[in-house]
């Protein structure tokens, strides 16, 4: 798996999604409805690691492949996925955080 590569095509379709949800937000005048685009914006998260997962030949269920078999921990490429992708998704929710509060 090519991680480095995952990683960068998951920020750009995450950033497009961003952006997505940022205009959009002119259109919301409630602000509770705007901090739900938080969530939408969690969920398109995990929906776009399922796409690229397809795309990539990667079955999220499947254990992680290590180079040193014998360690007793066994994660799957899910969570190897998330935990190697988390910082992108946290920097762009953050961004969106700002532009919520900023439009409010």
């Amino acid at each position: 798996m090519d991680i480095n590569a995952f990683r960068a095509e998951l920020e750009t379709r995450l950033s497009i999604e961003k952006q997505y949800i940022v205009q959009k937000l002119s259109s919301i005048n409630d602000y509770q409805e705007k901090l739900e685009s938080l969530g939408k914006f969690n969920e398109k998260y995990r929906e776009i690691i399922k796409r690229l997962s397809n795309e990539f030949g990667i079955d999220l269920n499947e254990p992680f492949q290590t180079e040193n078999p014998s360690k007793s921990e066994s994660l799957t490429y899910e969570q190897i996925i998330l935990g190697r992708t988390m910082s992108i998704y946290d920097k762009l929710v953050d961004e969106l955080y700002d532009e919520i509060t900023s439009t409010n």
